[in-house]
């Protein structure tokens, strides 16, 4: 599966990120520092309990604390401390958590913060932030991902319009200033991509559209029934309206497109009470421009970063001289690992999509794949590549390994729902650039048994999900009808025999010997299985027996014909 994969980086190739051979990257990207996060957050979220430790402290990721479970946690990241107080339990979290490298723990409010627990945080460098009442974990922890995926950026590399690139947070903030109102800027689908503070000013609407970092669903059906969406897309201006959201009439809003030539980016949208002066509906307009370059570089940026780490893993799959940099340059070399291949089944058997929407369907399954492992392991990797998406899991140990893995998958088969079939298959656990090979292959032998049976085989229901060791001879049968159908081999001996009396006289012989194989032996349920009397199943037995010159006593012969049966292709038999 992997002769479609791209070509893996030359190690001497200007690759945005890339290293010289032998060096560990240990800032790969400049993440957002732990000061930033208190200023776009503090006044809706969070707020430090006592004084920040190092606010300078690079922010690496989000963990929710479970006390049942052995997390993995990133260097600075956030630890949400779901039902955590202030006490010896917290004092104790927080020395683990310091030497793991985490940077700040969050509490729900209010919290009276002894003084024992502040001098045990600043000895290990951890910052304690209080969560504000009202305010969800979920949506905390959404809001410091949305931060992770847009980059503080370095000051010292280029700006537009003044503004370093990529920075929309503080776009918006610009905007808002030169609107005197709170802004928001969204991506095509609504999302919230960056907004301004003083968003207090607005009303619930664009309240609970911060919180969850997406317009409402009920709001954003309003605007489409209402044509705005239409009308904003259509014009170059600014674009009023005013709507009556669940009985309650929702402060006016101001919208105008961001446009890169003719394709649309987003938009930018302003709570304002009254329509814009002349002067400030023109800087709306140059915001828009300033906006769309911004949103171009990020997009690059993103799909650089995207195809380096496809690179990396494509190299690292396929086992070549420089798998081992790839590994490393992926943090996971001399780590336990769990290759998972996985397609889309029954991709549209039909033709009703063109190719770039099965592609786009495809793509969009493997950022949930890495979206999904990452939350698991900040290491873990996935990508696109041919048809087929690749993931590249560290595990806690070889013995649990792939059962963790299986459990992760099914996880994730459960949050997409049934409207997407999603096959996977599961390599074994192994470590270096060989036994990643080695577990790649049997996750690509694995996968296809689950895409040649479906979900279900012998006529029973079975896991989207295959584990290669449940699956192994399985895998084998297919190999092994692979090399007979390349080489055009037919059947030999008895069943040879069988089949080609059954083409000149109308018999039922080989259906006959492969319902007796299949039953053991036992006539009664093999003649049920045809529908015949079992004298007469018994009958045909002893003539098969004589035209096919078989000894069916001899376990040899039984072993030799039951294969032929599963391997020769005109005689294998479809499973539902």
């Amino acid at each position: 599966m992997l002769g479609s994969f791209p070509a893996p980086p030359r190690r001497d190739t200007a690759v945005p990120g890339a290293l010289a051979p032998g060096r560990r990257d240990t800032a790969p990207r400049t993440l957002p520092r732990l000061q930033r996060v208190l200023e776009e957050l503090g006044s809706t979220f969070l707020a430090p309990l006592a004084p920040v430790p190092d606010p300078d402290r690079r922010v690496g990721g989000v963990v929710v604390f479970d006390p049942l479970d052995e997390q993995a946690v990133s260097e600075g990241a956030v630890v949400l401390g779901v039902g955590l107080s202030a006490g010896p339990e917290l004092r104790a979290l927080v020395a683990r958590l310091g030497a793991q490298g985490a940077g700040a723990v969050v509490l729900r409010e209010p919290v009276v913060l002894d003084e024992a627990t502040a001098v045990v945080a600043r000895e290990h460098g951890i910052a304690l932030l209080g969560l504000t009442r009202g305010a969800s974990w979920t949506q905390l922890s959404a809001m410091v991902a949305a931060l992770l995926t847009e980059p503080e950026p370095d000051r010292t590399q280029d700006v537009i319009g003044g503004v370093p690139t990529g920075d929309l947070f503080a776009i918006a903030n610009a905007i808002a200033a030169l609107l005197d109102a709170p802004i928001t800027i969204e991506d095509r689908n609504s999302r919230v991509l960056a907004f301004s503070s003083k968003q207090d000013g607005a009303d619930a609407s664009r309240i609970e559209t911060i919180l969850e970092r997406q317009v409402p669903e009920r709001y954003a059906r309003l605007l489409t029934e209402a044509g705005f969406f239409k009308k904003l897309y259509s014009s170059e201006d600014p674009v009023y309206i005013r709507l009556t959201s669940d009985g309650v009439e929702v402060k006016p809003r101001c919208a105008i497109a961001v446009r890169a030539g003719g394709e649309i980016l987003g938009s930018i949208w302003a709570a304002v009470p009254e329509e814009l002066s002349s002067e400030r509906t023109a800087a709306l307009r140059d915001s828009a421009k300033l906006v769309a370059l911004h949103l171009l570089r990020l997009r690059a940026g993103a799909d650089a970063e995207r195809r380096l780490r496809a690179d990396l893993l494509s190299t690292a799959l396929e086992g070549g001289s420089d798998a081992a940099y790839a590994l490393e340059r992926l943090g996971l070399d001399g780590s336990p690992v769990t290759v998972l291949a996985a397609e889309i089944a029954d991709d549209d058997p039909e033709g009703l999509h063109g190719a770039g929407d099965r592609q786009a369907q495809r793509q969009r399954i493997a950022d949930a794949v890495a979206m999904h492992l990452a939350a698991v392991h900040p290491k873990a990797c996935a990508a696109l590549l041919g048809g087929t998406i690749y993931g590249l899991l560290p595990v806690a140990s070889p013995e649990t390994g792939e059962a963790q893995v299986a459990r992760l998958a099914n996880d994730f088969l459960a949050r997409i729902g049934a409207r997407t079939p999603v096959l996977i298959g599961i390599g074994r656990v192994a470590s270096g650039p060989r036994g990643v090979v080695r577990s790649r292959e049997a996750a690509e032998r694995a996968l296809r048994v689950r895409l040649e049976h479906g979900a279900s085989a012998s006529g029973r229901r079975t896991s989207q999900v295959a584990l290669f060791r449940d699956v192994h001879v399985e895998s084998l049968l297919l190999e092994l009808r692979d090399r007979v159908a390349a080489g055009e081999e037919q059947a030999t001996g008895a069943v040879a025999r069988l089949l080609e009396h059954d083409r000149a006289n109308d018999t039922q012989f080989v259906e006959t010997l492969r319902a007796w194989l299949d039953h053991l032996g036992d006539v009664s349920s093999a003649a049920e299985a045809l529908h015949i009397h079992p004298n007469t199943f018994r009958y045909r037995l002893r003539r098969l027996a004589e035209v096919g010159e078989m000894d069916l006593s001899d376990p040899e012969a039984r072993f030799a014909a039951q294969l032929q049966l599963r391997i020769i292709p005109e005689l294998v038999r479809r499973r539902g």
